[in-house]
C-alpha cells in the first residue's frame, strides 16, 4: 500500500526545489526525510523571538582541580612539544544514525569531560616559554539560534541535539582555555618547524592528516616516519593513567557501587530469563537498564553466559536459554558519567543453590582469588605475580581432582603449562577509564612493574570445562565459572578489595539470590 504521506513524489514544494537545483547528489537524497524548510521568511522567523539562554547551572567540575596535575605529568616528558590529543568524531551506525559518542580515553583523562562530550574537540598542549604547557580546548561550540545550524543541522544542531555549550561555559565547566574548533589549524601551523608535534594517531584520522600536512610543510618528519614519535605520546598517554589520583578512585568505587546495584536486577530476572527462550539476553537487559538509568551506560559489552556459555570466554551474543540447574556466568560492568567503569563477574545458581560438584569448582576457583590477593598484598609485589599465585591454586586443585596429566608442579614450570587448557586467559588487568586501561603501557610498566599507590586492577581466575572436552571427567563437563572483583592499591602499599560488599562465597551468594528474590515477591 502506497503511504503518500511518506513520498515527495507530488509535493509542489519539493518539485520546485529540485527543478531549481537540478540532479542531486548522495548527501542531499539522504536528507530528504527531514523536508527541511528552506524560505528566506521561515528562516527570519525561527531566528527571532527566543528567550534569554539559563546558565545558571553551568558550574566548575570536580575534576577539573585534579587536570593540572595530570598536564604537569604530561610536561616533564615532552616539555618543548606540541601535544595534539583529539576526542574522536561521531561514528555511522547506518546511513544518517550515527552510535552513541564517547571519546577516546586519554582525551577524557586530559580534558576531564566525561558523558558524551564532546565529539570533533581536540585538546593542544601548547609548550609555554616560562615551561609546561598550557592546554587549549578546541571545540564546536553552539551556534547563535539564528542561523541555519540550530534547526538545519541534524548532527550538531541545537533544535535536533540539544544545546552545545558556549566558549565561556566550558571554560568555566573545565577551567581551560577554549577555543572554536575553525581555529585549530592555524594553531596547528604557529610556528611549525621550531616545534615538534605529537598527535594520538588512532583517536581521529581526520586531525592526524591535519597534523601531518603541517608537519610535512614545516619540513618536520612525518608520516609513517613520525609513528615513532606519536606513539611514545600515546605511551605516555597510557602509562600516566597506571596510578590513579583522588577523583578517579571515587569514580571506580562509584562504578563498582552501581554495578552492585546492577547484580541485584540481575537476580531479580533470573526467574524470568528461565521462562524465556533467550533468557540471557533477558540477564543481559537487567543489568544495562540499571547501567543506563545510574551512569553512562555499559562499559563493555555484557557477558550473560548459561551453562555451557560460559566457557566461551567472550560470549556477548547472549541469545540462549536459562535452564534449571545451570550456572550462568556474568561478566559485567557499569561506565558512570565520569567513564570509569568497574569490571565484575560472578557465578550464579540459576536456582539459588550450588550443586555439590558446582561448588566444588567454585570453590577451586575462589581460593585461586584469594591466593592473588594474599600476593598482591605481599610488599614489593610484582604485577605480574599475582596471575602466578592464581596458577599455583588452579594446578593443584586440577592435579586433586586427576584432570592434570602431569603433576602441578611440572605443569606450573615454563616447558608445561598444561593446566592453562582449562584456563588460558590472565588473572589480572589495570582498570579505569578502559575496562582494560593502560593497555599501552611498556612491559616493565605494566606485567613487570612493582604495584604501586593508585593502581586499579582486576583479579578474576576462571576454570572452564567445555561440554565436548573429554580430557576431564563427565560430572565436569559444562561447567564454567570465573569470579572477579576490582582492586585499589592504597597509600601504604596494601591492598583493598573495592568490591568486597558483592558476595562472593557459596553461602553468601546463594544468601544473596534469596535476599534479593524474596524482596521481589
Amino acid at each position: 500500500m502506497h503511504n503518500k504521506s511518506m513520498s515527495n513524489e507530488n509535493d509542489p514544494e519539493v518539485n520546485k526545489e529540485v527543478e531549481a537545483k537540478g540532479p542531486q547528489s548522495m548527501n542531499e537524497r539522504g536528507a530528504m526525510r527531514s523536508r527541511r524548510p528552506a524560505s528566506e521568511a521561515f528562516r527570519k522567523f525561527i531566528g527571532s523571538n527566543w528567550g534569554p539562554r539559563d546558565d545558571s547551572g553551568v558550574q566548575r567540575s570536580e575534576v577539573a582541580d585534579f587536570l593540572p596535575a595530570r598536564h604537569q605529568k604530561l610536561s616533564r616528558t615532552f616539555p618543548a612539544d606540541r601535544l595534539v590529543i583529539p576526542a574522536g568524531g561521531l561514528k555511522v551506525r547506518n546511513n544518517d544514525c550515527d552510535y552513541r559518542f564517547r571519546a577516546h580515553s586519554a582525551f577524557v583523562h586530559i580534558s576531564g569531560l566525561g558523558g558524551e562530550k564532546e565529539p570533533d574537540a581536540v585538546l593542544v598542549a601548547e609548550p609555554v616559554e616560562e615551561g609546561g604547557h598550557e592546554v587549549v580546548l578546541y571545540f564546536k561550540p553552539r551556534a547563535s539560534r539564528s542561523s541555519e545550524e540550530f534547526y538545519a543541522d541534524s548532527r550538531y544542531g541545537e533544535f535536533w541535539v540539544g544545546a552545545r555549550p558556549s566558549l565561556e561555559e566550558m571554560e568555566t565547566m573545565t577551567g581551560l582555555r577554549c577555543a572554536h574548533i575553525d581555529t585549530l589549524p592555524d594553531a596547528l601551523a604557529k610556528d611549525a618547524g621550531q616545534v615538534q608535534l605529537r598527535v594520538v594517531r588512532e583517536a581521529d584520522s581526520n586531525i592526524t592528516s591535519m597534523v601531518d600536512q603541517v608537519r610535512k610543510q614545516a619540513g618536520l618528519v612525518h608520516g609513517e616516519d613520525a609513528r615513532p614519535l606519536d606513539e611514545e605520546l600515546t605511551q605516555e598517554l597510557s602509562e600516566m593513567r597506571l596510578c590513579k589520583d583522588a577523583y578517579e578512585r571515587d569514580q571506580i568505587a562509584l562504578a563498582v557501587n552501581v554495578t552492585y546495584q546492577g547484580f541485584d536486577e540481575i537476580i531479580r530476572s533470573l526467574p524470568r530469563a528461565v521462562g524465556h527462550r533467550r533468557g540471557e539476553r533477558v540477564i543481559e537487559g537487567a543489568f544495562g537498564a540499571r547501567a543506563r538509568e545510574e551512569g553512562n551506560g555499559l562499559g563493555y559489552d555484557t557477558i550473560a553466559a548459561s551453562g555451557n556459555h560460559a566457557n566461551t570466554l567472550h560470549w556477548i551474543d547472549n541469545d540462549g536459554p536459562v535452564r534449571p540447574g545451570d550456572l550462568v556466568l556474568v561478566d559485567a560492568g557499569v561506565e558512570v558519567d565520569s567513564l570509569y567503569t568497574a569490571d565484575i563477574t560472578r557465578t550464579l545458581p540459576v536456582d539459588g543453590k550450588f550443586t555439590e560438584v558446582q561448588a566444588q569448582v567454585y570453590n577451586a576457583v575462589l581460593d585461586a582469588c584469594e591466593a592473588a590477593l594474599e600476593a598482591a598484598n605481599k610488599p614489593g609485589c610484582i604485577f605480574r605475580e599475582i596471575h602466578e599465585a592464581a596458577m599455583e591454586v588452579i594446578a593443584q586443585r586440577l592435579e586433586e581432582w586427576g584432570v592434570l596429566p602431569v603433576p602441578a608442579s611440572e605443569a606450573l614450570s615454563a616447558s608445561g603449562q598444561q593446566h592453562r587448557r582449562w584456563m588460558p586467559h590472565g588473572t589480572s588487568h589495570h582498570l579505569g577509564l578502559d575496562v582494560h586501561d593502560c593497555a599501552q603501557a611498556r612491559q616493565e610498566m605494566y606485567l613487570d612493574a612493582k604495584l604501586e599507590p593508585g593502581m586499579v586492577f582486576t583479579i578474576e581466575p576462571g576454570l572452564y570445562f567445555r561440554a565436548d572436552d573429554l580430557a576431564v571427567p563427565e560430572h565436569l563437563r559444562g561447567i564454567g565459572v570465573r569470579i572477579e572483583d576490582d582492586i585499589i592499591v592504597n597509600d601504604d602499599g596494601s591492598v583493598t578489595r573495592i568490591s568486597e560488599d558483592i558476595p562472593r562465597t557459596v553461602e553468601d551468594v546463594e544468601a544473596w539470590i534469596a535476599r534479593v528474590q524474596a524482596e521481589g515477591k
